[in-house]
């Protein structure tokens, strides 16, 4: 197996699997940081992503079109500068369609990618591509950055998981206490536009850090992490 933690696990249509995390090798074999297995476990050989990731990988998505999203705390993929994000063809190189710019000043933890192309982007950043964007972001298609996504003030600390609800809303969670100046504890909606939903109301919220956020097709949402309580109600995780 891996020498190293696994962050990210992506099942294709195929049923090979895309892994990321820390290790450096799989089963004997060097591989920075990301891989992808056959459906029996065995290292897929046709995926070559050369010298790889030069930090962690905390999260992928795998695009329509076969082609691979990568966030973590890199700087460097397969001997090329890729400032915490990069996108992939599906053999595991480089795709050169996809350029962000100076890509991210921070760490990228979570990748959410929209019906139209354009992905939500969260993490501890404070910039993308030299604009000051706190902690979430929308990118175009090619990776540029999407101006008619607004957050204000955004995040005031690490937003840790993304997700698009089908009316193209955003859900995310993590380490904040306040979104664009207003007191939220951790959990919260985004409008399209990167606005603040005030129709969703956490209450106190969670009084740890949510790290995952899942919605299920009645439209109820789950929510796990380091927190005891959310809104006043014991909760254990």
């Amino acid at each position: 197996g891996a020498n190293n933690r696994v962050r990210s696990v992506v099942l294709q249509p195929d049923g090979r699997v895309l892994i990321a995390g820390e290790f450096t090798n799989y089963d004997g074999t060097g591989r920075n940081r990301i891989a992808r297995l056959n459906s029996d476990g065995s290292l897929d050989p046709t995926f070559s992503p050369g010298a790889g990731a030069n930090g962690v990988v905390h999260c992928m998505v795998l695009q329509p079109d076969g082609k691979i999203l990568v966030g973590g705390e890199f700087t460097n993929y397969a001997g090329t500068g890729h400032h915490k994000i990069v996108r992939l063809n599906a053999d595991g190189s480089v795709d050169a369609t996809f350029d962000p710019g100076t890509g991210a000043n921070g760490t990228v933890r979570s990748i959410a990618l929209r019906p139209d192309g354009k992905m939500l982007v969260g993490g501890e950043f404070t910039s993308f591509n030299g604009t000051p964007i706190a902690r979430i972001a929308r990118l175009n298609a090619d990776g540029s950055s999407d101006a008619s996504f607004s957050p204000g003030t955004g995040a005031n600390a690490v937003v840790h998981t993304t997700m698009l609800q089908p009316d193209g809303k955003v859900l995310m969670g993590g380490d904040f206490i306040t979104y664009d100046g207003t007191p939220i504890n951790r959990m919260t909606r985004l409008n399209v536009d990167g606005d603040w939903d005030a129709s969703f109301n956490t209450g106190s919220g969670a009084n740890g850090v949510v790290t995952v956020v899942k919605r299920q097709p009645d439209g109820m949402i789950l929510v796990g992490g380091s927190f005891l309580r959310f809104n006043g109600t014991t909760i254990t995780r």
